[in-house]
């Protein structure tokens, strides 16, 4: 059925934090969110946004963006362009979908009086009327009502996707002019569609676009940052302007240390060594050994991460010197951390250092690591199951044996993209022996 809860989702308040409850809004990018105009009320207003279903998020401030009031009459578009006073990138945009037909079923979560935890409505899209598209219920109390204004009508989540934002509520009406839907013989909702916003707003436009945002990429690096087990260094390419690179933005903060293509490579160096405990006087000297001034100190305990670090390069092929770079980040990864690198373009500078000097070896390592796990795990199963004996102990580890002997083939390929081939189709397969060994 897909999300329970939702980052985009957003309640309102009015005047301040503490102010009352006044409607909803939806977040649609880490900058910025959308709501009614009426619930603004006028476009110099501070509204406060709440991130209602994950409590993790920190409420902020937002404003109507320069060319965000969208207010065009009373049947008209009724929608304004906040932008937040500083960005959310931990929170997951809302997904818009400008498709809209006759019959779809929808819903939408508001916070109407005495639900300020919030309530869901459901309906079918019904037909147009004027600018707006209404929005059929099965009963008058599924009708909107104040506290709605801004919600996402969103489409019913099928197979695990996402819900998909078509449209804002804006309205309800009643064919008797009652305060309640209840108390009119006739009751409907209505909505401004995305398609329709996106006419009013280049930016809304743009993050409805069918390639605003790249998800695979998004779950792919997730998973980076997730498992310790995926690879010590990454390579992405993020064209400038695309999808991925909006995408990008967003998991950002996931990382421990970003540095951006002209910074400071001394700076780089003591972000880094800033999430690592150093015994007495260790600091300096790994600080002049990262940057090339000494030469390595003798290893110690403490130096360890406690947990593995990532360290994102943004923009390597724009750095003005990726060799000294490559050559720091390549002692980082002697002292454990791990390194998402960015580059615009493919084969730019740098692309055949970092491959070479940064990626191949943290690969070789890992497999390595992957295959002494394996042949361990593969050991302590034969000795619980009891079947090693002086004459077995040559054949207990034959997985891992035989992965051994696939890495000394490797070993002889001279292609070096073929290299990098062979050695990812090797880890994936370690992973999943190693899986099935510690599943045992």
């Amino acid at each position: 059925m897909g999300e329970l809860r939702a980052d985009w989702r957003l309640r309102l308040r009015r005047e301040d934090a503490h102010g009352p409850v006044c409607g909803a809004g939806v977040l649609v990018d880490q900058h910025t969110a959308l709501t009614c105009a009426h619930v603004v009320r006028h476009p110099d207003a501070v509204m406060w946004l709440e991130f209602a279903e994950n409590r993790a998020l920190e409420p902020v401030a937002a404003r109507v963006m320069p060319g965000g009031w969208l207010r065009d009459g009373e049947r008209g578009a009724d929608v304004a362009v906040l932008r937040l006073d500083s960005p959310r990138p931990r929170a997951r945009p809302a997904p818009l979908e400008r498709r809209l037909r006759a019959g779809l079923e929808v819903y939408a979560t508001g916070y109407a009086e005495g639900f300020d935890d919030g309530m869901s409505l459901w309906g079918r899209i019904g037909g147009a009327s004027g600018e707006r598209v209404q929005l059929d219920s099965v009963t008058k109390a599924h009708v909107v009502r104040a506290g709605f204004s801004g919600a996402a009508v969103c489409t019913r989540p099928r197979d695990g996707g996402p819900a998909r934002v078509v449209g804002l509520v804006v309205s309800w009406r009643g064919d008797l002019g009652a305060p309640l839907p209840e108390d009119n013989r006739l009751a409907f909702s209505y909505l401004v569609p995305v398609d329709r916003i996106a006419e009013l707003s280049p930016l809304v436009a743009e993050l409805s676009r069918p390639d605003a945002w790249d998800r695979g990429f998004e779950e792919r690096v997730g998973r980076w940052f997730d498992d310790p087990d995926e690879d010590p260094v990454k390579i992405s390419v993020v064209a400038p302007g695309s999808g991925k690179e909006r995408s990008l933005r967003h998991l950002l903060h996931r990382a421990d240390v970003v540095h951006r293509a002209g910074d400071s490579r001394p700076r780089l160096a003591d972000r880094a060594l800033g999430v690592v405990s150093f015994p007495v006087g260790g600091y300096l000297a790994h600080w002049e050994w990262l940057l090339g001034t000494r030469r390595r100190p003798a290893p110690a305990s403490e130096v360890t991460p406690v947990r593995p670090v990532t360290v994102v390069v943004e923009g390597l092929d724009e750095e003005p010197q990726p060799g000294p770079l490559i050559e720091l980040l390549s002692r980082l990864t002697e002292l454990g951390f791990r390194l998402l690198l960015v580059f615009h373009r493919e084969g730019g500078a740098g692309w055949t250092a970092a491959r070479d000097q940064l990626l191949r070896p943290a690969l070789l390592g890992h497999t390595d690591a992957l295959l002494d796990r394996l042949e361990l795990a593969e050991f302590g199963n034969a000795v619980r199951r009891g079947v090693v004996a002086s004459a077995s102990l040559g054949s207990v580890t034959e997985t891992a044996d035989l992965r051994r002997a696939e890495r000394r083939r490797i070993d002889a390929e001279r292609d070096p993209q073929h290299h990098l081939t062979r050695l990812r189709t090797l880890i994936s397969t370690l992973r999943t022996d190693l899986a099935r060994q510690e599943n045992r």
